[in-house]
């Protein structure tokens, strides 16, 4: 006949002390739920129980007492007994359950975007992973920061893009929408979600419409030679804009220039690959005009490594929108920005006549044909070398008079100033 247990009462779990002999002191209130009295006085709930299938004696920690009275230790008892009535083992349910919940925490779609900028900052350069990742702080992470992975739906970034675009800011939904669906694709790869429901959601929003770069036309060059000579700006802004001008590189190249990668005795310039837009190295070829220009700006160097040194701290590049900043208060806004200075190269040399492979290479300008790309790695460095001394010495005549910056001791009257 089995035992009959007493149920157990407030006052006596209460008043319940340990075992004087170093051991636990257990009190049944039935059912396979007991109260064990550790020597130290500590109280712990517990539910013995035979496992699904296997019947395998085990039990089940319901928590302590006080925090766990005796009416919720039932009711979590009373809770294990109707798993087990399914065969559904309680302990193993709740690690189930509590792995949920952690999963909730750790997978949610910040988590994984701190992740993907991570992994981001080696795929690509360090300055667009920033930004990429700012637009997301920015615009996306304050509503979805907390959201699991696999609870996100287009209907909920639909709504947080939707006013972006409302404000014709096209091209940035087109670049949160890139950013989510490679955050989304990680999850996939991490095994966290099975599906990107995310895939097509920029066909919800227009495309943007190509802008192109503000420039002027090349006649009037000779006004833009002006400007930069009574320009009130930094001397150093000067010479970055001259430096661009003559060389016929991107902003952010021109700006974080290091004396390192010129050999000023062969007058070659050359980019790593990591700081140019095609993963590329790329040559410049330095005209003698360049080399000038060289010469005046190591004579207001602070700096051992950037040819043109940050003002608010000399251990870093100038900044990519000094010259465009520059460009504004010299009247050129809407006109002309620093990138807009290619183009009144591109087009220039264009119309002399130049070989458009020698003007596509000098501007590291990427062939369009996957074929004729693979195969043609011709540097084409000495025709370069003519073509960027003409370019040079065209810069040169259309600055000739009170406004000439550009001949061999010309820099020296800019400094004094």
């Amino acid at each position: 006949m089995p035992k009959i247990v007493t149920p157990l009462g407030a006052t006596q779990i209460k008043n319940a002390k340990p075992n004087d002999n170093g051991k636990d002191k257990t009190l049944s209130d039935g059912g396979g739920l007991q109260l064990r009295i550790r020597p130290n006085g500590a109280k712990i709930w517990v539910l013995k129980y035979s496992k699904p299938f296997s019947n395998s004696r085990t039990n089940l920690g319901l928590g302590t007492y006080p925090a766990v009275s005796l009416d919720l230790a039932r009711e979590k008892a009373r809770d294990a007994r109707i798993l087990l009535a399914q065969n559904i083992d309680p302990k193993t349910h709740r690690e189930h359950e509590n792995q949920l919940k952690k999963d909730a925490l750790e997978n949610t779609f910040g988590v994984m975007a701190d992740k993907w900028y991570a992994l981001k900052l080696h795929q690509v350069k360090p300055e667009t992973a920033e930004h990429a990742f700012k637009n997301l702080q920015r615009h996306i992470l304050p509503k979805l920061t907390k959201v699991p992975l696999d609870k996100i739906i287009p209907k909920t970034v639909t709504a947080i893009l939707q006013p972006i675009a409302n404000k014709g800011s096209l091209e940035t939904v087109k670049r949160l929408c890139r950013s989510i669906n490679e955050i989304m694709r990680l999850g996939i790869a991490s095994g966290l979600i099975e599906v990107n429901y995310l895939a097509d959601i920029t066909k919800v929003f227009p495309a943007p419409k190509k802008k192109h770069m503000a420039t002027i036309k090349p006649e009037r060059l000779p006004e833009l030679m002006e400007a930069i000579v009574n320009a009130s700006i930094f001397k150093t802004t000067k010479y970055l804009l001259l430096w661009q001008l003559h060389t016929m590189t991107r902003p952010i190249e021109a700006a974080s220039a290091r004396w390192e990668d010129i050999d000023i005795q062969n007058g070659i310039w050359t980019i790593p690959a990591e700081r140019m837009k095609m993963d590329k190295p790329h040559i410049i070829v330095l005209s003698k005009q360049s080399l000038a220009l060289l010469n005046v700006i190591r004579s207001m160097c602070f700096s051992t490594e950037y040819l043109f040194s940050n003002h608010r701290d000399i251990n870093k590049h100038a900044s990519s929108q000094s010259a465009n900043t520059a460009l504004r208060r010299m009247g050129f806004e809407g006109q002309l920005v620093s990138h807009g200075l290619r183009s009144i190269a591109s087009t220039t040399l264009n119309e002399k006549g130049f070989d458009f492979d020698i003007i596509e290479s000098a501007l590291a300008h990427q062939d369009s044909n996957s074929v004729r790309r693979a195969y043609n790695h011709a540097q084409y460095i000495e025709r370069r070398r003519v073509m960027m001394n003409w370019w040079s010495e065209h810069i040169e005549r259309c600055s000739k008079g009170d406004y000439s910056l550009m001949t061999t001791n010309a820099p020296l009257r800019l400094i004094n100033g």
